[in-house]
């Protein structure tokens, strides 16, 4: 299933391209985007999406609800979990993971922790997170708001933004800077690729680099 929403054109951009060429686009704007201590559950993995953001806060003496929001959720976007950086207790698993795989949901990223490694594989469903912990959130945690803006590894993330991963981890693009990334990424990824080109012919890393001016790729504008 394919979003028809604005974002899922740049997303089909974005998704050609590896987190490190984005987050050295990011650079020239400004934006750092690379969600810190966000890693993949499993290798080989790719998600592009648009960010649907859910925040969550402990219980108190009424205790909410915990993983209701996913009916929301539409394909192509990446359901973003803010729960505050805790490993103490999970904010998805295995009802969630094949619930999203259903719907056509690009991925999922945690600031905490997931549970049931199990489907998640053999699902082939992208997550990522801050590792993995068995105890439920159920009780202890409640969702306190989605589609507000929320912080995933000291990074800010607003729904519709643009979330990539691989292997190398998590980043942002903010919606309203993505055009002028993407146009970046693109230049970034060409001029690297004839660095490379350049190397395999035979000239020095320092010449290939001074031909194609590497130095000024990511510099700040």
């Amino acid at each position: 299933m394919e979003s028809k929403r604005p974002g899922s054109r740049l997303s089909a951009g974005f998704a050609r391209f590896s987190t490190s060429t984005i987050s050295d686009a990011l650079d020239k704007f400004g934006f750092g985007g690379g969600c810190k201590g966000i890693t993949p559950a499993f290798p080989r993995i790719k998600m592009v999406g648009t960010a649907y953001t859910v925040r969550y806060v402990p219980v108190g003496e009424v205790k909410g609800t915990v993983g209701d929001y996913i009916d929301e959720v539409q394909p192509g976007d990446v359901v973003v979990l803010d729960n505050n950086g805790r490993t103490d207790c999970t904010v998805w698993g295995d009802i969630l993971t094949v619930t999203a795989k259903i719907k056509g949901i690009s991925g999922t990223v945690i600031d905490g922790v997931f549970r049931d490694m199990t489907t998640i594989l053999e699902e082939g469903y992208p997550i990522f997170s801050r590792g993995r912990f068995m105890m439920t959130g159920k009780d202890r945690v409640m969702v306190e708001a989605t589609q507000v803006i929320v912080s995933i590894g000291a990074v800010q993330v607003k729904p519709g933004d643009i979330l990539v991963g691989d292997d190398s981890g998590v980043v942002v693009v903010p919606q309203e800077l993505a055009e002028k990334v993407l146009e970046a990424v693109v230049a970034i990824e060409e001029a690297e690729q004839k660095i490379l080109k350049a190397v395999r012919g035979g000239l020095t890393l320092s010449e290939a680099r001074k031909k194609f001016d590497y130095h000024s790729l990511q510099r700040k504008q």
